[in-house]
């Protein structure tokens, strides 16, 4: 049975593909996909962890869905990857 959060939420699609790196504030325009890939893996990594704290570390089914996108960036956007998510 899917649950709620096996899905991301659909977001209203602003035309804003932008997106910074949290901890140095560089910046990087990405296209639709690029961006909606990086979307969830902020969204899997924070279910993911609140998952862990019932499960135990590491537990969590999401781990392997924030992966699979993290993969997906080094493969198609090298760049972008090494800016947001290195």
């Amino acid at each position: 049975m899917e649950t709620q959060t096996d899905t991301m939420p659909k977001w209203k699609d602003n035309g804003d593909y932008t997106r910074r790196n949290r901890f140095t504030g560089e910046s990087i325009e990405l296209t639709k996909e690029e961006a909606q890939k990086h979307d969830e893996i902020f969204y899997y990594e924070a279910v993911a962890t609140l998952e862990d704290k019932e499960l135990g570390s590491g537990a969590s089914k999401y781990w392997q869905k924030m992966r699979k996108n993290l993969d997906w960036f080094m493969k198609h956007n090298a760049k972008a990857y090494m800016v947001l998510l290195d």
